[in-house]
């Protein structure tokens, strides 16, 4: 029987230890996410619904933050294209056609179930790549629903706390949530439900109230993969109601990690990744003050204020001026024309601010990896060799950070995955080949990401040839190391080239015997009239012998 008070006292630990972050991740939130404030528990004040923008003067930082999580989904997981593989670890397996059709079934039938309708993995990976810009760390909880299959759902990191194994990977994780004793009914029954909630049940003032729940995704301290229960599970799942220290659910558990957590960075001894609003929060903090002087600057120059004279004339001052367009003031000029009422000129100069604003907005978008997509629009036109290097110098620059993304968070989620679907029945049978290696396969990345590190080979190849050209001049022969076959399918790999484009080898080896079949026709029909007037001349000079 797992310790439950426990299991509460390390939650309320974990929860103590991270007032720091919390604190931090409060700020991010009011500048550049406000939807998700509510890091720090504002009690009785806080009301569903309420405005959450007031310290948000300048919406470039949020306009960052949108485009950083595009950049992450359209490089690491576009929703319009395959953007990963599955192959055997044991090369000589890839070769076998029967395991290379296995793994092409299994690849159709994950992006099948992952891009479902029903599954919402587009919206909720899109918020976890916002999660993760904004906090530094991103989470999603990736399980199976029956009826509906594969299910995604990004969860608050506001409500999620983590702990690493030796390795530094994160393997236990406890999530607070909120429910009414109605929902927990309808999630768990009435067996296990503390006193409490049933009574709430009966009364119509209590049905509604909402009580604290843990959920505690952890290691299998009592694994036994022989057990069919939940010790067969390499993963415990415990739900608990915090202020009972009650289980109200059987001890459940999961044959893989239920979650799926992208972490920016990691500093030394943190578990909690930085993100990069964390990189760039002085600038946008700089950023909101400068846009609130823009206001007032602004302000004083179009509706300045006035400067009266102090003589009387103008009756009881400035509560009779009348400032409406059009407006008539009798005694605003003296005798001699002078004005008795002139705004007041303060010489402040709103361009050298807004100079000043457009560089930290631009910081900022460097911090969110902006810039290095925008180079379409400020250099439109380029050559191929310069799009190419372009898109190797982009690939160089965001490796570290879509590496480890591949890394800690896309290949676990897709290990998560592939075994629900094997525990649901959904995949094909193994073949045999691969049953006896243990089904042992890696995964490979054929996203924009992957291509743009891969530009490099690309260069390498384009550079060698036009270092060859002028050697080629004195002996065409030195163009003879490359194998066009080889380099155009490289090509068209790095370039993403959809494969229904491309020809089958076997197609090109018809296609090209074809050709030659119809150059040899052609070379005939070039060559008849001419054979055919030396036998002319064969024949007559033979009749003329004879004569």
């Amino acid at each position: 029987m797992p310790d439950i008070e426990g299991l509460v006292k390390r939650f309320d630990k974990l929860s103590g230890d991270r007032g720091t972050w919390e604190m931090h991740w409060e700020e991010i939130a009011e500048r550049i996410l406000p939807r998700q404030t509510g890091f720090i528990d504002r009690g009785s004040s806080f009301t569903k619904g309420e405005k959450k923008t007031q310290k948000v003067f300048d919406s470039a930082p949020s306009i960052a933050l949108d485009r950083f999580a595009a950049v992450m989904d359209s490089m690491l997981t576009p929703r319009q294209s395959k953007w990963h593989n599955l192959r055997a670890t044991d090369e000589a397996l890839n070769k076998d056609f029967e395991v290379r059709a296995w793994f092409d079934e299994v690849n159709r039938i994950l992006f099948s179930a992952r891009y479902s309708p029903k599954a919402n993995f587009a919206g909720q990976n899109a918020e976890r790549w916002v999660s993760m810009g904004a906090f530094g760390t991103g989470s999603l909880f990736v399980d199976f629903q029956p009826g509906t299959g594969i299910r995604y759902r990004c969860v608050n990191l506001k409500d999620t706390y983590f702990l690493e194994n030796h390795q530094g990977m994160i393997d236990t994780v406890f999530r607070r949530f909120m429910f009414t004793a109605r929902q927990a009914v309808q999630m768990w029954g009435k067996d296990m439900l503390p006193e409490k909630m049933l009574a709430a049940l009966d009364n119509p003032n209590m049905m509604d109230k909402e009580f604290e729940f843990i959920h505690v995704v952890m290691p299998n301290q009592d694994y036994d993969p022989r057990k069919a229960d939940a010790r067969g599970k390499a993963y415990a799942s415990l739900y608990i109601a915090k202020a009972e220290k009650q289980l109200v659910a059987p001890v459940g558990g999961y044959n893989s990690f239920p979650y799926s957590i992208s972490r920016y960075v990691t500093a030394p001894d943190e578990v909690y990744g930085r993100g990069p609003a964390m990189m760039a929060l002085p600038d946008i903090k700089m950023l909101n003050e400068m846009a609130k002087t823009d206001i007032r600057a602004v302000h004083k120059l179009v509706d300045p204020p006035l400067l009266l004279h102090d003589d009387g004339v103008m009756g009881n001052g400035a509560m009779s001026i009348n400032m409406t367009p059009g407006g008539l003031n009798f005694g605003g000029v003296n005798r001699d024309g002078r004005q008795l009422i002139q705004p007041l000129q303060t010489g402040a100069r709103v361009d050298i601010n807004e100079q000043k604003m457009q560089q930290r907005r631009e910081s900022i978008d460097n911090a969110f990896l902006v810039t290095l997509f925008q180079i379409l629009v400020e250099t439109p036109r380029m050559t191929a060799t310069e799009a190419l290097i372009r898109s190797q110098e982009k690939g160089m620059l965001l490796t570290p950070t879509m590496g480890r993304q591949q890394s800690e968070a896309l290949g676990p989620l897709i290990e998560r995955e592939i075994d629900l679907l094997m525990q649901h029945r959904i995949l094909p049978p193994m073949p045999e080949a691969l049953i006896e290696a243990q089904g042992e396969y890696e995964i490979t990345y054929e996203s924009p990401m992957s291509r743009m590190q891969r530009a490099e080979e690309l260069v390498g190849v384009q550079r060698t040839m036009e270092l060859l050209t002028p050697f080629a001049q004195i002996n065409p022969e030195v163009m003879d190391i490359f194998d066009p076959d080889a380099l155009a399918q490289l090509t068209a790999e790095v370039s993403g080239v959809p494969m229904p484009v491309l020809r089958s080898p076997d197609e090109v080896a018809a296609l090209r015997e074809q050709r030659a079949q119809q150059q040899q026709m052609a070379m005939a029909a070039e060559i008849a009239p001419q054979m055919a007037g030396a036998v002319k001349d064969i024949a007559q000079a033979q009749a003329l012998g004879r004569q």
